[in-house]
């Protein structure tokens, strides 16, 4: 592996992406007029946030991650990387995004971004092996991408800011238990604790997944109720959130790997669909 693609790996860039991506969607929902130029410096600053959080991420995780069949052969822990190219690294790379952020746009998206990187990098990664909180934790910063593009559009933290917060926030709950069920056991090799408690795979996890799903439908409709949206939006959200609650009604009677991955496919599925929806909604 080369040196620029070790560095490319810390990043994560797909998961880096689809973060960034939301925020693009967020910026093109807040800003008056639909400006894909500053929709994608709006995305480029969100990917550098996002990779500085990731890097920081695997930077306290270099141990765990060796312990883990997935992670294992990551540049951290293969030694492609030191810990100290990583730190000059996520440095650079968080600088840039929120000076881009700052200058670009303005300094109250830059400080929703530094916050997200902190939640993220220095208080969700080192819970994760402490307790099942972690989840509640990271769909904070997870779920901040929307707002923080609609602030970049708007400069200021409207009600419509954080109703994209909102789904996205409770999006995170069934998608990263999706994950925790399918990578349970190399999970546990690191002593993660993402399941909810008592951090089983039964029905009461399944039943908890199931349930934020549901609240997920009504508060995905709240950009109509707003008036963000005209009918076409709504309608896409609540068919898109059905066939995500039918998913979860699998698992639960099922208890099982394979409906755990459907939901998990799923989810990634249905927030960029919904997304997607409501810019289109807008045009």
């Amino acid at each position: 592996m080369s040196k620029a693609r070790a560095f490319f790996q810390l990043i994560k860039f797909r998961l880096a992406l689809t973060v960034a991506f939301s925020s693009a969607i967020g910026y093109l929902l807040g800003a008056h007029e639909l400006d894909w130029g500053r929709a994608a410096l709006v995305l480029v600053g969100g990917l550098a946030v996002t990779g500085a959080a990731n890097t920081i991420n695997q930077i306290f995780e270099i141990d765990l991650d060796k312990l883990m069949k997935r992670t294992a052969k990551r540049p951290l822990p293969l030694g492609i990387v030191s810990v100290q190219e990583a730190w000059i690294f996520t440095v650079i790379l968080g600088v840039a995004g929120l000076a881009l952020l700052t200058f670009v746009f303005n300094p109250v998206a830059a400080a929703l971004s530094l916050i997200s990187l902190i939640l993220y990098g220095f208080i969700y990664t080192p819970l994760k092996t402490i307790s099942p909180i972690c989840v509640a934790v990271g769909a904070i910063p997870g779920g901040m991408p929307p707002l923080i593009g609609w602030v970049a559009a708007t400069g200021y933290l409207g009600p419509e800011g954080w109703i994209l917060f909102g789904i996205q926030f409770m999006w995170q709950f069934p998608h990263f238990w999706a994950i925790a069920w399918v990578l349970d056991e190399d999970y546990k090799k690191a002593g993660f604790k993402m399941l909810p408690t008592p951090g089983k795979k039964d029905l009461r996890t399944a039943f908890q997944i199931m349930t934020y799903t549901l609240v997920l439908i009504p508060l995905s409709l709240l950009p109509f109720y707003f008036g963000m949206t005209s009918t076409t939006y709504p309608m896409v959200a609540a068919i898109c959130g059905v066939l995500f609650l039918m998913q979860t009604f699998y698992l639960m009677r099922t208890v099982s790997k394979k409906a755990a991955m459907s939901i998990m496919f799923g989810s990634f599925l249905y927030l960029p669909i919904v997304q997607i929806a409501l810019v289109l909604d807008k045009i």
